[in-house]
């Protein structure tokens, strides 16, 4: 899968890294700028999915920044994250071109949902949203726009919702052990509690349909007392 890629334009050194951390935890790949002039330089050399920017910055401020990619730039989304809270300060940010604004001090989970929603916008059609929407591994197929998987037996069939985002979250997290409350709160959603037999009968099901023993499995894997882990090498 192609990661999408973030120009984060920060020049507190303390936050750029924290942020830059947690989007990669995410699966972003982030490249950081600490001046305007330098975050022009790397936009107009690299493609990016989406630019974070500050507005304070050495050299040329956010603004000035924001409207020079704009004038050769008009696709790429561009979120302003600033200390700049007045409302003269957001109206003019969305008139340089900025596609969203948020607020320093911010919480971090309604920046990360508000980078996954204009990163997703800015592959809307493209191949690589295709790519994203699609994982193989070992001749196995998953499509989660289509909510359909081609496994072993080379035939597709249908996934349901839960068991689709039970996959994408394994294999997001990939090589990492996945605990039952991670699951929990992203596959269920707390709505329903389901006992570990209920997930371990999902693991069981993934390992029939896409594992060539299930009996010695290679990619779908419960740890007793932990959690569960998707291996792909």
């Amino acid at each position: 899968m192609i990661q999408s890629r973030i120009l984060l334009v920060e020049d507190e050194k303390t936050l750029l890294d924290a942020i830059k951390l947690n989007l990669e935890l995410e699966g972003f790949e982030v490249v950081t700028a600490i001046t305007g002039t330098q975050a022009l330089k790397k936009f107009r050399e690299q493609r990016f999915n989406l630019v974070v920017l500050d507005i304070m910055l050495p050299e040329l401020d956010g603004y000035k920044v924001c409207q020079s990619i704009r004038t050769s730039n008009s696709e790429t989304p561009i979120l302003f994250l600033t200390a700049k809270d007045t409302n003269e300060d957001k109206v003019l940010g969305l008139k340089m071109g900025a596609d969203d604004y948020l607020t320093k001090p911010f919480n971090l989970e309604e920046l990360l949902l508000r980078v996954r929603v204009l990163v997703r916008h800015s592959l809307k059609g493209t191949s690589q949203e295709k790519n994203n929407h699609i994982y193989q591994f070992d001749g196995n197929e998953i499509n989660f726009a289509t909510y359909t998987a081609k496994g072993k037996s080379k035939k597709i069939f249908p996934l349901t919702k839960r068991e689709a985002a039970l996959l994408k979250l394994l294999i997001d997290k990939r090589n990492q052990v996945v605990s039952r409350k991670e699951i929990l709160e992203t596959v269920w959603g707390y709505d329903v509690f389901p006992t570990t037999r209920t997930i371990d009968n999902f693991i069981l099901t993934f390992r029939r349909e896409f594992e060539k023993d299930s009996r010695d499995p290679r990619y779908f894997h419960s740890i007793r007392g932990v959690g569960y882990k998707f291996t792909d090498r």
